[in-house]
């Protein structure tokens, strides 16, 4: 479960709740009209933009993604050296059944030990990892696309409540309501574009980012691992996926030596 965005989606409604209640009454911010004009032309553009089986597997991409965390490449660089280990003492067919929780590695393993060739397993898992990115953009482009139009009718619930005053000056009554539609659809606008839709865009965008470096590390190992190359040379050619602490921390480790430059800053 991914906490900094829970975290961070309600800390962000509860402050800006506090804010309104703070100094008015709440329910002066709530407009069912401005609702419908925002909520529902973002709905209904969406759909017109996205097919609706896009519209529901790019909701489905978010919430697993927060659902579930991302294995480190320091964690996936372990299990590609214990994976290498057994395959130089029992063969690579003792990797059948290898217990790993990543499904993309847990595949890779499998297909090296039904004894696939090396060039069918990368075109293979280049092909599978495409194909989730292609996934991860589609997901990233609908809720862009959710922030680029809520705020656009905003401005359309915005120009119908001022052309509904505009048509009741005569009656002093129907002004203050109809601002108030004209006003709380920019609002809503805002806020379903900077706090929901555009955020969960940018996190998608850096997981699907994190994702591919998992991605080119287990084809790294895998194809290392096939090619009967050491474990320890393994090491240091999926250690260039690393941020340079993380590299020296590893290289300490292995070498039972605490790790050096410690005032550097990580790439």
């Amino acid at each position: 479960m991914d906490f900094a965005t829970i975290i961070g989606l309600i800390g962000g409604i509860i402050l800006i709740t506090v804010a309104i209640t703070s100094g008015s009454d709440a329910m002066l911010f709530v407009s069912i009209p401005s609702m419908m004009i925002v909520i529902g032309g973002t709905i209904a553009a969406t759909l017109i933009k996205f097919p609706l089986k896009q519209c529901f597997n790019s909701v489905k991409v978010a919430v697993n993604a927060f659902q579930h965390e991302r294995t480190h490449p320091h964690e996936l660089i372990r299990i590609a050296n214990d994976m290498a280990n057994i395959a130089r003492k029992n063969g690579v067919i003792a990797l059948d059944g290898y217990e790993v929780h990543d499904r993309f590695f847990k595949r890779a393993a499998q297909m090296v030990a039904d004894g696939y060739k090396p060039e069918f397993v990368e075109q293979a898992l280049r092909e599978d990892m495409e194909q989730t990115q292609e996934r991860h953009e589609v997901g990233q482009r609908m809720f862009r696309a959710i922030g680029e139009s809520a705020p656009a009718f905003g401005m359309i619930g915005t120009l119908v409540g001022l052309i509904q005053m505009l048509n009741t000056l005569d009656d002093p009554a129907n002004i203050g309501p109809a601002m108030a539609v004209a006003l709380l659809t920019t609002l809503y606008g805002a806020l379903i574009a900077n706090l929901i839709a555009l955020p969960i865009a940018d996190n998608l965008e850096f997981r699907s980012q994190q994702e591919r470096i998992n991605h080119m590390v287990i084809i790294s190992s895998i194809a290392a691992i096939q090619q009967g190359q050491n474990p320890r040379l393994m090491d240091e050619l999926l250690e260039a996926y690393l941020p340079v602490r993380e590299r020296e921390a590893m290289q300490a480790e292995v070498s039972g030596r605490p790790a050096a430059g410690e005032k550097k800053d990580e790439e």
